[in-house]
């Protein structure tokens, strides 16, 4: 089985907290990992969104687009309007050979609040998520026949964040609606992570390695701090520097058959953890991880 290996540009400066940034251009970024190992990089908000003033830059480095973030709003908004908001990453994506496109759904979301406490995320009523799901699988269904796919990202602070949640999604939707599966938002929500894996595997078609420090997430108050106030503390990192188990965790994608991108997402303060430091050590475990695993790493 064939795995690639991506780093999201989150490391080097955070879209939603200026604070934690580096002021590093985007080919700092890139050369420092592409040193440290990887071949993919997620977009972030430095990336010119062409490929013909970013595709010379990317070859520099020897690193090609493995993905990248979409604000979705069709919890409330409508697909007609989706497919337009859309419509100029997508073609951006599909000129630069992208994988897929990161579904990430921002209506009503907290995740970008500093002042909204994590208890306070929206929640949905199953009749909720059941026409939600309609409207993404026929959304995600569309994007596809366009030529780029979009992977579902749950995530602490939207409205699909849970393990329970994110079960009612996947039970009312299809299999035009593929997931992007995040070890680290999932066990920050308190779900199994394993579990998931055995229940939607045969939708997985991304995945984010993020890594939890949960010493960090168990000292929260979640009726007083936020999404962002959890980030700020350090309760994310990358493979080797954190709480879960990406042994088992990778060992459980082989067993089902995954083949694909593995991203390093882990926003981090940059002066307390230097990116390229972290980027090498993420790489080093992962490369360690997919050798266990059975996972031939190529670019």
């Amino acid at each position: 089985m064939k795995a690639k290996l991506g780093i999201a540009p989150i490391a080097w400066w955070n879209d939603d907290l200026a604070e934690l940034s580096d002021d590093v251009s985007l080919e700092e970024c890139l050369r420092q990992a592409s040193a440290a190992g990887f071949t993919g990089m997620e977009t972030g908000r430095r990336f010119p969104m062409n490929m013909g003033e970013l595709g010379p830059i990317l070859a520099r480095y020897g690193i090609s687009v493995c993905g990248g973030w979409f604000s979705g709003l069709l919890l409330d908004g409508d697909i007609e309007r989706e497919k337009d908001r859309i419509r100029a990453q997508m073609d951006f994506f599909i000129a630069a050979g992208a994988p897929c496109i990161v579904y990430g759904e921002t209506a009503r979301s907290i995740q970008g609040v500093r002042s909204a406490p994590l208890a306070t995320k929206p929640k949905l009523s199953e009749e909720e998520i059941r026409d939600y799901g309609r409207k993404m699988t026929a959304f995600g269904e569309w994007c596809a026949e366009q030529g780029m796919p979009v992977a579902y990202h749950h995530h602490m602070a939207a409205a699909i964040e849970t393990e329970t949640e994110l079960d009612l999604l996947m039970k009312h939707s299809g299999e035009g609606l593929p997931l992007l599966f995040d070890a680290g938002h999932m066990a920050f929500a308190g779900g199994d992570v394993l579990r998931v894996i055995d229940k939607h595997h045969a939708r997985i078609s991304h995945v984010h390695t993020k890594d939890v420090r949960m010493g960090v997430i168990e000292k929260l108050d979640r009726r007083r701090e936020s999404f962002l106030d959890a980030v700020v503390k350090g309760a994310f990192t990358v493979p080797g520097d954190g709480s879960l188990d990406f042994v088992a965790i990778v060992k459980r994608l082989a067993s089902y058959g995954y083949e694909g991108w593995f991203v390093v997402e882990a926003e981090q303060d940059p002066k307390v953890s230097p990116p390229l430091e972290m980027a090498k050590k993420g790489h080093k475990e992962l490369m360690r991880v997919m050798a266990l695993a059975g996972y031939a790493v190529v670019q």
